[in-house]
């Protein structure tokens, strides 16, 4: 594919110094671009690479004043960064949209519908009674288990699993390996100490413009749906489990896992590796770093959690702090009660 400056431009609402009619065919980092890509200059420090840069063009912010000649075209905008990430979007749609039809061998079940300008990769199963929407790309070898229904504009990379009677909003991504609706993790504990499988006959309720990264595993419920809000953001490699509720524009990192029927707030931002036990409820804007566990429910909104088990920031950094002097104060600790023997002994003499 290939675009002029002045195509993207238009695209950007950006300014060109330079040749508006020099074709780009390619995306590069600054430092490695070659003739005919196009790259970007957001951080200062990066900012030497665009006097030696092969790039064709260069995405920068408005008020940029070169110290030194620029061989490359410049694209004058405001946010550079965001930016690029619009290119970046657009060239990936233009991939995406460029498969078309449905490839050989595929099945689709009784009464299934699918709309306008699908895509449908070899190997891929769709059940029977599912409702398919426009511009859905359903890449090779992808379940789609019965009675499911898909909103237009979603993609479905190769190797996802849709269990029966899940439904996703429009503009969804879901990446390869991914699970969606496999039984929660429900046993009941037996008088002879055996567990008896406690059956999940709900589903998930994905909304729109929700990003689910590699070999996520989103459970369905026991009854009634595990959802997933609208623009939720879902990193690689996560566990949500049955009946979890994750409000709009949350964001999870890889390796969290969020136990049952737990409530987690809208504008959350949950980091890697988290824990969340589960039948709690988190407050919208909570912050969550790193490793941190969750044992109680956060009710206050804007609240950031360190620390396993997890509390408040302010008291969480203080707690370090003691934790780290913990030696230096057992020495310390040491030697007074050597002095409070010596002083005993010098008493008694």
């Amino acid at each position: 594919m290939e675009f002029t400056l002045e195509e993207i431009a238009q695209l950007l609402g950006g300014e060109i110094k330079g040749d508006g009619k020099v074709k780009v065919n390619a995306i590069a980092k600054i430092e490695e671009a070659t003739s005919g890509s196009i790259s970007f200059l957001s951080n200062p420090k990066y900012e030497n690479y665009i006097y030696t840069t092969q790039a064709s063009a260069v995405i920068v912010k408005k008020d940029f004043s070169p110290k030194s000649p620029v061989s490359a075209a410049l694209i004058l905008v405001e946010d550079p960064y965001s930016s690029f990430t619009s290119i970046l979007e657009a060239y990936q749609q233009a991939l995406i949209s460029s498969k078309v039809g449905k490839e050989e061998p595929s099945f689709i079940g009784n009464k299934s519908t699918i709309g306008s300008n699908h895509y449908i990769g070899a190997f891929a199963y769709i059940g029977n009674n599912c409702t398919i929407g426009d511009n859905v790309k359903i890449f090779p070898q992808v379940y789609i288990g019965d009675n499911v229904t898909i909103g237009n504009n979603t993609t479905l990379y190769a190797g996802v699993k849709i269990y029966a009677s899940c439904a996703l909003g429009n503009h969804v991504t879901i990446q390869s390996g991914c699970v969606i609706g496999s039984d929660g993790f429900g046993f009941a504990p037996q008088a002879d100490g055996t567990f008896k499988t406690i059956p999940q006959i709900g589903n998930v309720i994905i909304g729109n413009n929700v990003d689910i990264g590699a070999n996520t595993v989103i459970d369905c419920a026991t009854m009634g749906s595990t959802i997933i809000g609208n623009g939720v953001k879902v990193d690689n490699l996560i566990q949500i489990a049955h009946n979890v509720k994750v409000g709009k524009n949350t964001v999870i990192a890889a390796q969290s896992g969020i136990s049952g029927s737990t409530t987690i707030g809208e504008n959350c931002i949950i980091a890697g590796q988290v824990g969340i036990i589960g039948h709690l409820k988190i407050a919208n804007k909570t912050t969550v770093a790193a490793q941190a566990g969750i044992g109680k429910s956060i009710s206050k909104e804007g609240t950031t959690l360190l620390g396993s088990p997890a509390f408040e920031k302010l008291d969480s950094l203080k707690s370090f702090a003691i934790y780290r002097k913990l030696p230096t104060l057992q020495r310390r600790i040491e030697e007074l009660e050597e002095k409070i023997l010596n002083l005993s002994v010098i008493k008694e003499l």
